[in-house]
């Protein structure tokens, strides 16, 4: 459709931290905001929400993070008094495998009330920045809004995301066409063209794009084409291994400190001291660390101080080898090694199987994401792929890298030329059953069902390209005919009922002239778009065509 679209917004929804950029499309001068609730000159806010006790919203980002501890706080308990609990991490319940325990929620919040709810307080703030730079602009209408989602997000996962951005008011109807998906490193990837160019590199050779942010790190291998385009060259890529997790190494540290079911009291009753102990580790120790011994100073953490309500929940013998040195707990180079080296290997073993999963030699890599300005990660990926990598590069702010991408593809969708599917791709078909072939799938009418690909996982399809079959009818007095369109994992499959397979959608067709029996013949085609597949069946004598589309997972 031809839309009155002025501008276009792009929102990084993070784990730990979001931010979006915009720009007009008559002069699409890219600005990423950097004045959010009590806080300004930064990219991204807190992805944190405060509710009272009647779940309305009171602070949000930056002003929703715990605050250090009051000491009468300590002789007041807990259940007597309604205390604000900061609700965070909350995306990671949209993730497939969320490595482990969920962050806790309060008791009556769902994730996704707590994702509209977030999407909600930014739309707010994105139209009133919108009206103050451009006075009259309608919003939502007038406006596109990309969203940036992890590579391995299911398509369930997205259909969520749309729900949640149209119950927040950045869309008008669920399936407006005014809301677009890119995936993370895709949106990272087009963002460093410009950077390419600083490198020397020319049409046709191949760059990675090393996502890190709080929950996910995502991977992708890109080739650069000619005009600033991109193909794909190997599937996407991505696990739960962000800096949230060091973070969670932290808490297994003072866990073995202060002892596991100390702080498990401490999660449950006090999550707001808890997340503001892990907001001390990442302003002193994380946010620092370079993996240089020499340089490092051993780092003591107050636990009175920062964390007194945890005192009441340990052992006497805890209790006491702690009040021995004043409640200092103190981290080492080691303890904080340990903390980063699980989470690190993890990144480190994700780019060795994308190196690995190309033909092609990587001529540049790009760490992104806020975990990408880690002085320790950049170190360790350089020490291991230095010699394989000839450019390992971080952009200037690669925090930023994601939202200002997205809002480039907004601007420009044209920009990605090809992509990997992530899926195979076929319909059921009814064959005849032959010698051979399993007994107990045979139908009283002699045929079985079976899964006849149509596109398989790993090819690089171009945008728009289409792959077909033929079909007919099986009876020839028969007046319709089904298509049912089924995804799978598997490079081979045969059967519509194994294991991954499961159903896109459906499609059924009149077919007319039973006269003319089995010389009926269809067309049926798939066609991959932008972000979406779209399902033709076109009746070959007449000309009558039908059409549906899907979501497409990217």
């Amino acid at each position: 459709m031809d839309r009155d679209i002025r501008i276009v917004v792009a929102i990084d929804f993070g784990t730990t931290f979001s931010g979006f950029a915009y720009a007009n499309k008559v002069n699409p001068e890219i600005v990423t905001n950097d004045s959010w609730p009590e806080q300004t000159g930064v990219f991204k806010t807190n992805t944190v929400l405060q509710y009272d006790e009647n779940w309305n919203v009171t602070k949000w980002g930056y002003p929703a993070l715990a605050q250090e501890p009051v000491k009468k706080l300590r002789k007041r308990d807990a259940n007597n008094a309604h205390h604000a609990k900061p609700v965070e991490l909350f995306k990671l319940y949209l993730a497939s495998d969320a490595g482990g325990e969920m962050p806790p929620l309060p008791p009556g919040l769902d994730f996704k009330r707590a994702i509209t709810d977030y999407l909600g307080e930014m739309a707010k703030l994105i139209k009133e920045t919108l009206a103050s730079r451009w006075p009259g602009i309608r919003f939502p209408q007038q406006v596109r809004v990309v969203l940036t989602v992890p590579a391995e997000w299911t398509e369930e996962a997205k259909a969520v995301m749309r729900a949640c951005a149209f119950h927040a008011g950045l869309i008008e109807t669920l399936r407006s066409d005014l809301l677009e998906f890119t995936t993370e490193p895709e949106a990272a990837a087009i963002h460093c063209i410009s950077i390419l160019k600083e490198h020397e590199l020319m049409p046709g050779a191949s760059f990675m794009i090393v996502d890190c942010g709080g929950g996910t790190v995502d991977l992708t291998t890109r080739r650069l084409l000619p005009d600033n385009q991109l193909g794909e060259i190997t599937e996407r890529s991505g696990e739960l291994c962000g800096s949230s997790f060091v973070d969670r190494e932290f808490l297994k540290f003072l866990g073995r400190k202060l002892g596991f079911e100390a702080m498990n009291q401490l999660k449950t009753n006090h999550y707001g001291q808890l997340q503001y102990l892990v907001q001390q580790f990442c302003t002193k120790v994380k946010f620092s660390f370079n993996g240089n011994p020499s340089e490092f100073r051993t780092k003591e953490l107050d636990i009175e101080r920062v964390c007194p309500a945890v005192m009441q929940y340990m052992t006497e013998k805890a209790h006491a080898e702690l009040d021995d040195v004043d409640w200092i707990v103190e981290m080492t180079y080691d303890d904080v090694k340990k903390m980063f080296d699980p989470v690190v290997n993890k990144i480190i073993t994700l780019i060795d199987r994308q190196l690995n999963a190309s033909d092609t030699p990587c001529s540049c890599m790009f760490l992104v994401g806020g975990f990408g300005e880690s002085q320790y990660l950049q170190a360790r990926v350089r020490a291991t792929f230095g010699r394989l990598v000839p450019v390992i590069a971080v952009p200037k702010h690669p925090i930023a890298a994601v939202v200002r991408g997205a809002l480039s593809y907004g601007l420009n969708m044209s920009t990605v030329k090809t992509r990997v599917l992530k899926w195979s791709y076929g319909v059921e078909v009814s064959a005849r059953w032959e010698p051979g072939d399993p007994p107990e799938r045979r139908t009283p009418q002699g045929r079985l069902f079976k899964f006849h690909q149509l596109a398989r996982r790993g090819t690089e399809v171009a945008v728009n390209q289409k792959f077909q079959y033929t079909a007919g009818p099986v009876n020839p007095n028969q007046t319709d005919m089904n298509f049912n369109i089924y995804v799978t994992p598997a490079l081979t499959a045969k059967y519509c009922d194994e294991n991954g397979m499961r159903m896109l959608g459906k499609m059924k067709i009149d077919l007319p002239d039973p006269h003319l029996g089995k010389d009926r013949l269809i067309q049926f085609t798939l066609t991959f778009g932008a972000m979406e597949v779209k399902a033709t069946a076109q009746n070959i004598r007449n000309g009558q065509i039908y059409q549906t589309t899907f979501d497409l997972e990217f």
